[in-house]
């Protein structure tokens, strides 16, 4: 099953928007609505010790970028491959350092070698279909739209979202979580958390400094927004005309029952991010390290793949209290993280 980055009721709102004003874009909305309907190495380092050059392998991504020429076949053509030169087409290069700088955050701050942990080669395709508005990880590749020009770009500018999309590779082979109702909130959660912190580790941004969107650089100048998700502030990405009002709800007591959507995972899942952001605010300095390590530890412990909110809170605070001890700062702050979106770790209501 695909995941992808744009939930399907914006899309929805997008393909009933008046089509004299967003020709392009209503129609582009519908046909990604068409098209996503059936699918519901290592690297050598030098260092220095005393007088002596010593040299290392470590991890490092394997990656290939493919061009579906505007086509709904996969791979394409094969256009870059590990080690060679840029292209010279934005979006090719794009998602090869995007595919590099997820690998960069899982390898070197969490120890994992690619998204299965054992090397997998990271593969992609960019430049699919005609108006596709649309990025997703199809269990084995990353793949691309072009977006439709009025209402978005092409999905390769945001950092966020590659990176979010390849952690939803990275909990289908860790933790297998199920894609709907809660467990499937906790995917797309989990899937923002890392896909800011590939784009905080990036550009070595603190927590305080990160704008903790998701997808900032998607919407066009005719949008009256500033991303497809706020983490910090759910329900505030954007407020426009076409698209209507942000719906993702920030604490428990707003809660969406939806049979759409998966059971609203795009929705719901803004109130377990806005709990890693308090997490991480708590902790101040960089969220990929001490909040950062919490929820990876998390997503790769012993997680039943139907995990809802509170027993996942209770798996966060096990893995801070595992790594920091029961007294800390760190297993204060995700205590504090949950209750602060109406989660106690006991599985009430705070």
């Amino acid at each position: 099953m695909t995941r992808g980055i744009v939930p399907p009721y914006l899309l929805a709102r997008i393909a009933d928007a008046d089509a004299e004003r967003f020709p392009t874009a209503s129609a582009a909305a519908r046909r990604t609505l068409r098209m996503d309907a059936p699918r519901k190495s290592a690297r050598l380092t030098l260092s220095v010790d005393g007088d002596t050059l010593v040299a290392e392998l470590t991890d490092a991504p394997d990656r290939e970028i493919s061009d579906a020429g505007g086509r709904e076949v996969l791979p394409g053509r094969v256009v870059r491959r590990e080690g060679d030169r840029p292209t010279g087409d934005a979006a090719a290069d794009e998602a090869y350092d995007g595919l590099g700088a997820t690998f960069d955050l899982f390898s070197e701050v969490y120890g994992r070698d690619s998204i299965d942990g054992a090397g997998l080669p990271l593969r992609a395709s960019v430049h699919y279909g005609k108006l596709y508005d649309n990025a997703f990880w199809d269990g084995e590749r990353m793949v691309f739209g072009d977006g439709d020009g009025e209402v978005f770009q092409r999905f390769t500018r945001s950092l966020s979202v590659i990176g979010h999309e390849l952690t939803h590779g990275v909990t289908q082979f860790a933790s297998g979580l199920v894609y709907h109702g809660q467990s499937g909130a906790l995917n797309e959660s989990v899937s923002d958390v890392f896909g800011a912190l590939v784009e905080q580790y990036a550009r070595r941004q603190t927590t305080a400094e990160a704008s903790w969107l998701i997808g900032a650089e998607l919407f066009t100048a005719e949008v009256q927004g500033d991303a497809l998700r706020s983490m910090r502030h759910p329900g505030t990405a954007y407020d426009d005309d076409v698209l209507g009002r942000d719906p993702q709800p920030a604490h428990l007591d707003d809660y969406v029952e939806t049979d759409e959507d998966d059971g609203g995972v795009h929705l719901n899942s803004g109130i377990p991010n806005r709990a890693f952001v308090l997490t991480a605010d708590a902790l101040s300095g960089n969220a990929w390290e001490r909040a950062g390590l919490i929820w990876y530890d998390t997503l790769t412990g012993a997680l039943p793949p139907d995990v809802d909110f509170a027993r996942f809170a209770a798996a966060t605070a096990r893995a801070a209290v595992a790594r920091y001890g029961g007294t800390s700062a760190e297993a204060d702050a995700v205590r504090a993280g949950w209750e602060g979106v109406g989660v106690t770790i006991d599985g009430g209501r705070a």
